[in-house]
């Protein structure tokens, strides 16, 4: 293959005189006090991805972004189910000790259980890739991209699959969407500028 950061201390009569001496004025300070005091509100998991995918596509640097993508995959993996996590952390056990069908069978699981998971799909994706099933791989892919349009990590496997079976305009159009998400990514960069430098070649 070619290669997801004042209070004033006012007792007794000292806040009631300066109250009485400020009126209105010190009624909107405290007012706006209070407003600074209350706790900020938790952003729900499809904001904090929202407000990193804006993030990652402003940074320019490589290893800056590298972290945002870090969380961005963060917010991937975990999913709403305790069991799927169990799961997808048996499968990715069962991977790291080459034991492939074993794994294959628990994303299988992870999949009936929870189909709008994203990260489920991708992962069997992955699994299959390695174990050379390409169509299988693409067919997860789809369902991931379905599921989640932005999932960088599936574009790239896209693309890798789309190369390996010689189909490089196809691989070039789905690198450069990996770019309108993550701008920094090193690797589909250097994939943009092969893929154009051989396609330019076939052109002569």
């Amino acid at each position: 293959m070619r290669r997801f950061r004042f209070t004033y201390a006012l007792t007794g009569f000292l806040a009631a005189a300066m109250f009485a001496i400020a009126g209105p004025a010190l009624a909107q300070d405290t007012t706006a006090d209070a407003e600074e005091a209350k706790p900020a509100v938790i952003k729900s998991k499809s904001e904090r991805l929202d407000a990193y995918f804006i993030e990652l596509k402003r940074e320019p640097e490589p290893a800056s972004a590298r972290r945002i993508a870090d969380r961005i995959w963060a917010e991937w993996r975990t999913s709403d189910s305790a069991t799927a996590n169990q799961l997808m952390e048996w499968a990715n056990e069962a991977i790291r000790d080459k034991r492939y069908f074993t794994a294959l069978d628990l994303l299988d699981q992870v999949t009936v259980l929870m189909p709008g998971y994203a990260e489920g799909w991708n992962r069997r994706a992955t699994l299959h890739y390695m174990m050379d099933n390409h169509a299988k791989s693409m067919a997860d892919i789809n369902i991931v991209l379905q599921l989640e349009p932005r999932h960088f990590g599936a574009l790239m496997g896209m693309a890798s699959i789309l190369s390996a079976a010689g189909s490089d305009e196809a691989a070039l159009g789905t690198y450069l969407k990996v770019l309108e998400v993550y701008p920094a990514m090193r690797e589909a960069q250097e994939r943009v500028g092969e893929l154009s430098e051989e396609l330019a070649g076939d052109e002569i």
